[in-house]
């Protein structure tokens, strides 16, 4: 009885469905783009045979990379698709892929919306990134028999009781998938108690995502900006946690001369946290105005995009955010990956196992609070033995877990055979 339930409840939320859209648009234009997509309609399909790939927003967008290089070179005539939920990822995946992708948002579960999108594409078959398991959507695949593969599949502790809690509409949902490749053993055994059938331990795709080619340079055009002194990057930071590091920064400042980079998590806060270091009599610089840090100002707003890989390389020390606040923690092994050395506080239920490798091989450092945070980063900006044997654990860490993109593409090459 709950997948009908569940059909229901959309329905009855489709009239507020693009009221939604509209006010999301007011901080995020993309949300009023495209409307129709939400509801299955589309402009021409690509040519040729399609494969579809599902990144619901930004780290999902950035952490396919790896994996489309792969599609592309194992199956060069067939045409891609990226489907997105939020705006974001969608502009990153232009930024991306906009050489050769078409681009759409993936419609709302309502049966006859997903139906229009799986007839209208046609995939050969679908790779669904992470933790998007949209009932309807992936019955109506294999009713078309369109293969889907849950790739680089998470599921915490609270994510698994959560699904626990709708378990009928659950099982039936992850049965649907053909194939599921795991992040590590731990999602795996939650996933197939909640009813998956077909899961693999494949790793986790995001280390396999190289820096990009110019991040050398951009670090280093960074680093000029900011003379020589320190640097403490702030990276990905959420709602409140600026907040929290501004008032352990004036409780304990840094080492005299240190420099501050906060970088938001979200391009429509770049305004917000402006207001706030404005509010605070902080002088900063914003990055957008690509000029040299004065000897009297403490801080720089990072508000551009496609810069984090180079934000991490010309810091001295960074932190991870969304970890302060409980948001789970963002990427931190794109931090590793350039030899930053790390700090992350308490919440990273997003990256459990791999925050906790990084802490016990020694490439990150775990912090109860602001606080222990700024003490943290004031050690290790005044030891530089100390990161430069953190930077030297985090490529090493990432190097030790390479190899999830093979064994995805082993999945996919399997199930385009077996159709």
């Amino acid at each position: 009885m709950l997948r009908p339930l569940y059909t229901l409840l959309w329905h009855l939320a489709l009239p507020l469905l693009p009221l939604r859209l509209w006010w999301r648009g007011r901080r995020e234009p993309g949300y009023r783009e495209s409307i129709g997509e939400r509801f299955g309609r589309y402009g021409p399909p690509p040519a040729g045979p399609v494969i579809w790939l599902h990144a619901v927003s930004l780290g999902e967008t950035r952490a396919a990379q790896p994996l489309v290089r792969a599609l592309r070179s194992r199956f060069p005539d067939h045409a891609l698709v990226v489907t997105h939920m939020t705006a974001t990822g969608r502009e990153a995946a232009r930024s991306l892929y906009g050489d050769f992708a078409t681009f759409a948002f993936l419609p709302y579960d309502l049966p006859w919306a997903v139906r229009r999108f799986v007839a209208h594409f046609r995939p050969q078959l679908g790779v669904v990134m992470e933790t998007e398991v949209w009932p309807n959507l992936v019955r109506a695949c294999r009713a078309a028999g369109v293969p889907v593969l849950l790739a680089n599949a998470r599921l915490s502790e609270k994510s698994a009781r959560g699904y626990a809690r709708v378990a009928t509409l659950a099982r039936a949902a992850l049965a649907d998938f053909a194939a599921i490749g795991a992040q590590t053993a731990a999602d795996a055994e939650r996933l197939a108690a909640l009813g998956a059938r077909t899961v693999e331990v494949t790793g986790n795709l995001k280390f396999d995502v190289t820096p990009p080619a110019d991040t050398e340079a951009r670090a280093a055009a960074l680093r000029a900006l900011c003379g020589e002194r320190a640097v403490f990057l702030a990276a990905s930071t959420r709602e409140g946690e600026e907040a929290l590091l501004l008032d352990a920064l004036a409780r304990a400042p840094l080492p005299a001369g240190a420099l501050t980079v906060i970088v938001p998590r979200h391009p429509q806060r770049f305004d917000e946290v402006a207001e706030l270091l404005a509010r605070r009599g902080l002088a900063f610089v914003r990055r957008s105005e690509a000029r040299a840090v004065p000897a009297d100002c403490g801080f720089v707003l990072g508000d551009s995009m496609g810069e984090m890989s180079a934000y991490y390389a010309a810091a001295d020390v960074a932190f991870v955010g969304g970890s302060l606040l409980p948001f789970g923690a963002q990427n931190l092994i794109e931090a590793c990956a350039v030899g930053a050395p790390v700090l992350i506080g308490p919440s990273t239920f997003n990256f459990t196992a791999a925050a906790a490798e990084a802490v016990r091989c020694g490439a990150a450092v775990q912090v109860e609070d602001a606080a222990g945070l700024v003490r943290e980063a004031a050690r290790l900006l005044a030891d530089a033995g100390a990161r430069a044997w953190m930077g030297e654990a985090g490529e090493g860490f990432c190097a030790a877990h390479r190899g999830a993109t093979a064994r995805t593409m082993a999945i996919v090459t399997r199930l385009v055979a077996d159709r």
